[in-house]
C-alpha cells in the first residue's frame, strides 16, 4: 500500500517527508507502517544537537553548519523544535523564515517541530523522527532545541555530538548551570565573540573544565561570530574529532542502545496514559470538579479511587 511512498521517501522528495513526519507526529496508520521499516535499521547518520539559552544564536549556528556540511557535499536534515502553541498544539515559530536560503536545495530538509509538552527542550517524537530520517539516507542531522532559558538536558540523550552555544553575557549565569554544562557539552561555543567578556567567558569554562575527572573527552571551547562565518570551520573541525572519538571509542553503538532504551521507555508511558485515562476516569475527575469536591479529599485517595475504575 504505501511501496511507492517509500519510494519517494527514499529519493528525499521533500513532500513526502514533511507527510511522514506528520503521520509520526499524529500517530497514523502510515506511522505504523513506517516503523516497521526503520525500527531495526542501524544508524548510519550523524546526529548533532545545538542548544543553549534564548538568543545566544542557535539558529545562525545551524545555519552556518548546514551550508559547511553542503560544502563537503553532505546531505543535510535540521529539525528545529519550537514552542508549542496552547490551542493548535502546533508549533508557535514554525511558519517563520528561519533558514530559507536552502529551499531549492534537495539535498537539505528542515523542518520545525512543536514541543508538544516536553519538558527538556525536544519534540516527543524526536527520536523516531531522527530514525526517519537516518532511513531516508541523510548524512547529518542537526536538532536544535527549544532554547526555553535553560540547558535542556534531554538533548544529550538524541544526539551524538551536542554543542552548547552561549554568549558572552551567559557568563553570570555559568555558576548556575555549571552541573548540567559539565554533564552534557561536547563542544562549547561562545558566539557573539566580538562582544565585552568573551574572554571572561572562556576563562570561566576553561576553569570549570578543570573540574572535569575521569572523562575520556574534554570538551573544546570555541569563538564565533555565526553572522559572519568566522569560529564555523574550526567548529566544523572540532564535531569532525569528536565524531572520531566516538567511532574510535565505540560510542555510537552506546549512544544507539540509549536512544533505543529511551524509545522503549517512552512507548510504555505513552501506551500506560492512553489505557489508563478512560472515560470513566475522566468522568470521574470532572465530576469531582463539578462537586467542587476536590479540596475535600487526599491526592493519595483520589488516585486508589481512579484505579479502582475501569
Amino acid at each position: 500500500m504505501y511501496e511507492n511512498f517509500l519510494e519517494n521517501l527514499k529519493s528525499k522528495k521533500h513532500n513526502f517527508i514533511a507527510k511522514a513526519i506528520s503521520a509520526i507526529e499524529n500517530d497514523t496508520e502510515l506511522k505504523a507502517f513506517l516503523l516497521s521499516k526503520i525500527q531495526f535499521k542501524k544508524s548510519t547518520s550523524i546526529r548533532i544537537g545545538i542548544t543553549g539559552p534564548p538568543g545566544a544564536g542557535k539558529s545562525s549556528i545551524t545555519n552556518r553548519l548546514i551550508k559547511k556540511y553542503r560544502s563537503e557535499n553532505k546531505t543535510v536534515c535540521a529539525l528545529l523544535v519550537d514552542p508549542t502553541s496552547p490551542f493548535s498544539n502546533g508549533s508557535v515559530l514554525g511558519d517563520r523564515i528561519r533558514i530559507n536560503q536552502f529551499y531549492d536545495d534537495k539535498e537539505v530538509f528542515i523542518r520545525s517541530l512543536a514541543s508538544r509538552g516536553s519538558k527538556g527542550g525536544l519534540s516527543y517524537d524526536i527520536d523516531t523522527i531522527a530514525d526517519l530520517i537516518d532511513f531516508i539516507g541523510f548524512d547529518i542531522i542537526i536538532i536544535e532545541t527549544v532554547g526555553v532559558g535553560q540547558i535542556e538536558l534531554d538533548v544529550i540523550e538524541s544526539v551524538d555530538s551536542v554543542v552548547v552555544v552561549l554568549v558572552p553575557e551567559s557568563g553570570d549565569d555559568i555558576q548556575i548551570m555549571k552541573a548540567g554544562l559539565i554533564e552534557i557539552a561536547d563542544l562549547y561555543v561562545i558566539n557573539k565573540s566580538e562582544r565585552e567578556d568573551a574572554d571572561k567567558l572562556f576563562i570561566i569554562l576553561t576553569n570549570m573544565l578543570q573540574l572535569v575527572k575521569n572523562k575520556k573527552w574534554i570538551p573544546e571551547i570555541i569563538k564565533t561570530v555565526a553572522i559572519e562565518n568566522i569560529g564555523i570551520d574550526e567548529l566544523y573541525k572540532n564535531l569532525e574529532k569528536h565524531k572520531k572519538f566516538l567511532l574510535d571509542s565505540d560510542g555510537f553503538d552506546f549512544k544507539n542502545n540509549k536512544r533505543f532504551i529511551k524509545k522503549i521507555k517512552n512507548e510504555i508511558v505513552k501506551n500506560f496514559e492512553d489505557s489508563f485515562w478512560t472515560s470513566n476516569r475522566l468522568n470521574f475527575i470532572e465530576d469531582f470538579f463539578r462537586k467542587k469536591k476536590i479540596q475535600k479529599i487526599s491526592l493519595s485517595s483520589i488516585i486508589k479511587k481512579l484505579k479502582d475504575i475501569s
